[in-house]
């Protein structure tokens, strides 16, 4: 019995914005009435002249352990589109590996591929991996009926057959052109940058792996850890 209260409790704590919010539901329009000030009636609710009330803290521990309970239950039920799949090159196996820390945010990772387009055209670009998990089924690509390349509407694009080239903003990252001839990405998350150039390090929390790929002419993957950089900050 004690459990289901419990339980209740929490779930009532989860559907309030804030602290203000819990206490506004508790107050009624007499107390309005006499006090004239919602901000005294809270005050009376909030001291517990209106019966069990939970604490500002108290409340604010059952609303981040309601946050931390749904996201753990979002990360077990993510679906990943590589479960199931016979993958043999060594690329979509490094993809496979992260598909759960990109889907959850736990990690972004940039995909840097040259390669030749269905059209016969030799195409390089930097895909967000993370950003098209959302956009895209992965099945095919895992499954190996569909070839990943990058496209006009990745992060960066070049065509080397007719020299078209384009870039886009993803949902994790903004395009920079510093100086000519120099890439860089932004991360909306927490503003720090990721440099392509192998001659430096790409980026804090950031590791650079160039992956042999046995379907591709060049792969290079950029993994941004964003746990490690919360930490280090």
């Amino acid at each position: 019995m004690e459990s289901n209260t419990s339980d209740n409790l929490q779930k009532a704590v989860s559907s309030f914005k804030d602290y203000e919010e819990y206490l506004d539901s508790k107050v009624t329009p007499m107390d309005l009435f006499f006090l004239t000030s919602k901000e005294s009636a809270r005050k009376l609710v909030e001291h517990g002249h209106k019966g069990t009330v939970l604490s500002r803290q108290e409340f604010e521990q059952r609303k981040a352990a309601s946050a931390s309970a749904t996201r753990d239950h979002r990360n077990r039920t993510t679906t990943l589109a590589s479960s199931g799949c016979d993958i043999r090159d060594n690329f979509l196996k490094e993809l496979a590996q992260r598909e759960e820390a990109n889907r959850t945010g736990k990690m972004t990772s940039l995909i840097f591929i040259r390669d030749v387009n269905a059209a016969g055209q030799e195409v390089s670009g930097y895909i967000d991996y993370a950003h098209r998990l959302q956009m895209q089924d992965f099945a095919p690509y895992f499954s190996g009926r569909k070839k990943l390349v990058p496209g006009p509407r990745d992060l960066c694009y070049y065509n080397w057959t007719n020299q078209a080239t384009a870039s886009t903003s993803s949902s994790n990252y903004d395009v920079v052109y510093d100086r000519p001839r120099a890439l860089l990405f932004r991360r909306k998350t927490d503003g720090g940058i990721l440099n392509v150039d192998p001659r430096v390090h790409p980026g804090q929390g950031v590791r650079r792996s160039a992956v042999p790929s046995g379907l591709y002419e060049h792969v290079v993957i950029l993994d941004h850890d964003s746990a490690r950089t919360r930490t280090a900050v």
